[in-house]
């Protein structure tokens, strides 16, 4: 199995453009992100510019009602992107209307016939490791992009206490957010720091234990992206606002930390 690894538009400045070619030079295998406004880059010259460089396309969106899924997925899929990744509902939706959201989300995904998963995410359905497998069970077709920093914040804890809802979660996975979130917060200010051993060391047994679920399901490749945020996800220096890190050294370090721990 091929493991793939997409750089996250977010946090990115300059036109699409460059960042599509600073992604390409830094060898990443594809980006991910919203599409770009068409006034600014028209759909056919985006595709264009990433088969010239040889990069695949992951697109996501927030989609906070029933409503809107259809036409968000109907217009995401026009890319034929590789996969699709959602913020899926509100985490204050009743279990009725999550699942009634579910059945719609997972209805159009047949009919566009690309994969779509729904990210692990603070504020949505999937903000929680115990909502996530309620739904994970009632849908056995439900997917999940798995972004567990968010549940180690929500939990205040690495939750160790929490291996059924996990093992569940892992199983359902497509496609990993990989940052390394703590108790208080979803983002660790560099992953590489000596303190963040252990949260580094959980976050990849999980990663870890996905990849060997997808290969088990046959999966040709396996994607990862390091999407660590700008600020002020990214800590800031009381006063000034300056960054504690430098983001494209992040993001950069857990990408080729991935390829020694995920090939």
């Amino acid at each position: 199995m091929k493991l793939m690894i997409f750089r996250a538009f977010w946090g990115m400045t300059g036109s699409t453009a460059e960042q599509i070619d600073r992604i390409a030079a830094a060898g990443y295998d594809g980006v991910e992100g919203a599409p770009p406004d068409p006034s600014e880059m028209p759909r056919a010259e985006f595709l264009d510019r990433l088969r010239q460089h040889n990069l695949a396309l992951i697109l996501g969106a927030q989609v906070d009602s029933r409503e809107q899924i259809e036409p968000v997925l109907m217009r995401l899929a026009e890319y034929g992107p590789l996969k699709i990744d959602l913020h899926s509902g509100r985490d204050a939706m009743s279990r009725d209307e999550g699942c009634a959201y579910f059945e719609e989300a997972l209805r159009v995904e047949r009919s566009i016939g690309i994969p779509v998963a729904h990210e692990t995410h603070r504020g949505r359905l999937f903000f929680s490791p115990w909502d996530t497998a309620y739904y994970l069970r009632a849908f056995e077709s439900l997917k999940i992009v798995a972004d567990y920093s968010h549940w180690v914040n929500v939990c205040e804890r690495l939750p160790f206490d929490q291996t059924d809802a996990m093992d569940l979660a892992n199983n359902r996975a497509i496609h990993v957010h990989g940052r390394v979130g703590y108790e208080e917060g979803p983002q660790v200010p560099d992953p590489a720091a000596p303190e963040y051993t252990e949260h580094l060391a959980w976050h990849e047994q999980q990663w870890q234990s996905i990849r060997g679920f997808r290969q088990q399901a046959g999966d040709e490749v396996f994607t990862f992206t390091p999407e660590y945020g700008p600020p002020r996800y990214l800590h800031t220096l009381p006063y000034t606002d300056v960054p504690v890190a430098d983001l494209w050294q992040v993001c950069l370090w857990a990408a080729n930390r991935a390829r020694h721990t995920l090939a």
